[in-house]
């Protein structure tokens, strides 16, 4: 596993990458925001009130600020979250909302 922090329009977040056999898992992680790939399942996010969206078809963080969020929570959607919005306006809204 790896992190590395991340600046986001002047809002620290951490980028974390996990390596398993067959792929990488990739998180983006803000003090509320949560923003990970097509690994990760949002019924967790829901139980417990994470913000958290999805994004797929991502092999960098900067792959994932510009992919469309396809899913999430409903935390997240809560803050005005949406489907198809890019990944950094799905971060920036759940970190500052």
């Amino acid at each position: 596993m790896t992190s590395e922090t991340l600046e986001i329009d002047g809002t620290p977040f951490t980028g974390v990458r996990l390596r398993t056999e067959h792929t990488t898992l990739l998180l983006i992680q803000g003090k509320k925001a949560n923003l990970g790939c097509a690994y990760f399942s949002l019924g967790p996010a829901d139980k417990l009130g994470d913000r958290f969206a999805i994004v797929t078809g991502v092999k960098s963080f900067d792959e994932m600020l510009e992919a469309r969020v396809v899913a999430v929570s409903n935390t997240a959607a809560l803050c005005g979250v949406k489907p198809e919005m890019t990944g950094r306006e799905a971060l920036l809204r759940m970190e500052r909302n």
